[in-house]
């Protein structure tokens, strides 16, 4: 049975960090492009990062550049999300997403296992 499991999430101020990570049984990780999405009340699923399976190719959304690095451990197998420069908007439930592919994706279809997702939330 194929699971991942998010832990890291919490309570930060704006300006706080966070690391994600995310944590694949059931699979080989290294068979599989990894992706971070991020929920917030009232708002689609959106991608937030993704990496890719055999190149390790990093793919950011606009709005996290420069604050987020995705990264992945394979032999561990698992998947992290450094968070700096945190701001209010960046409140959400975080998922990791695995796809069995060399490339990474933002497109949330395009993921094959989900996690239960960690829920970050920035405010003073």
């Amino acid at each position: 049975q194929v699971q991942l499991v998010e832990s890291g999430g919490g309570l930060v101020q704006p300006g706080g960090s966070l690391r994600l990570s995310c944590a694949a049984s059931g699979l080989r990780l290294d068979d599989y492009a990894i992706g971070w999405f991020r929920q917030a009340p009232g708002k689609e699923r959106e991608g937030v990062s993704c990496i890719g399976s055999s190149d390790g190719r990093t793919i950011y959304a606009e709005s996290v550049k420069g604050r987020i690095t995705i990264s992945r451990d394979d032999a561990k197998n698992t998947a992290d999300l450094q968070m700096n420069s945190l701001k209010p908007e960046d409140t959400a439930v975080y998922y990791c997403a695995a796809r069995w592919a060399f490339a990474g994706s933002r497109i949330k279809s395009d993921y094959d296992y989900w996690g239960q997702g960690t829920q970050v939330t920035v405010s003073s």
